[in-house]
């Protein structure tokens, strides 16, 4: 597949739902991919990239930030608490809230620094226990508890869990989005990003679809 054949695909989903074609951002999942392929991708005018580790990022993103204009970067992965200081260098907005003491964190380095990237919070919808992400029947919360914190949150992001239909999270994501009054739904992947769409994903993340196979030797 290609980067050319994804956005036809978000294209088609966008309008299928009644949807105008700037209601959803595609990132494109750089994560372990070789930097001559993300080069191919920036070459193709994409500029809204996604990334799981802010160490891989650091060691990427600087030097094409030279070469192009107007890169926009996600983080996707779990944030440490002793990262977060390098996430705010490199990253727009952080996908990953996941637990008061990273939110009370982000709240001190925000205040330290002076701006904070956009943030949504993940919640773990399939309650998983290998899974990042608060528990939906303690979201409303933590959300409150982010917004006592004047945290910027934008919205809500979720992975279901791989053997369960993706949509009936999307669709939960998007009912604890609605009620708190998040207008943000980062959901859907290289598999289910149409399923998503039409739930009203704002953010999909696709890797390997448009990169090729990831290559973690």
């Amino acid at each position: 597949m290609s980067l050319t054949e994804i956005t036809a695909r978000m294209d088609a989903a966008l309008s299928a739902a009644g949807r105008s074609a700037d209601s959803a951002a595609l990132i494109a999942v750089s994560k372990v991919q070789p930097d001559s392929r993300v080069e191919a991708v920036l070459q193709e005018g994409h500029r809204i990239f996604g990334e799981n580790r802010v160490q891989e990022a650091a060691g990427k993103w600087p030097a094409f930030r030279e070469k192009y204009d107007g890169i926009e970067l996600h983080l996707i992965g779990p944030l440490q608490t002793n990262k977060v200081r390098q996430a705010f260098e490199l990253f727009q907005v952080i996908h990953s809230v996941d637990r008061p003491k990273l939110a009370k964190t982000i709240a001190r380095i925000a205040e330290e620094e002076g701006h904070c990237p956009e943030l949504f919070i993940q919640i773990n919808t399939g309650e998983e226990d290998q899974k990042a992400g608060v528990s939906p029947k303690d979201a409303d919360d933590f959300i409150a508890e982010c917004r006592a914190l004047d945290l910027p949150i934008k919205g809500l992001m979720c992975i279901p869990p791989a053997e369960e239909e993706p949509s009936l999270h999307f669709a939960l994501l998007a009912k604890i989005a609605k009620r708190n009054d998040l207008a943000g739904l980062s959901m859907g992947m290289s598999g289910d990003f149409e399923s998503a769409i039409a739930q009203g994903a704002t953010h999909i993340r696709v890797g390997s679809a448009i990169f090729g196979e990831r290559d973690y030797g």
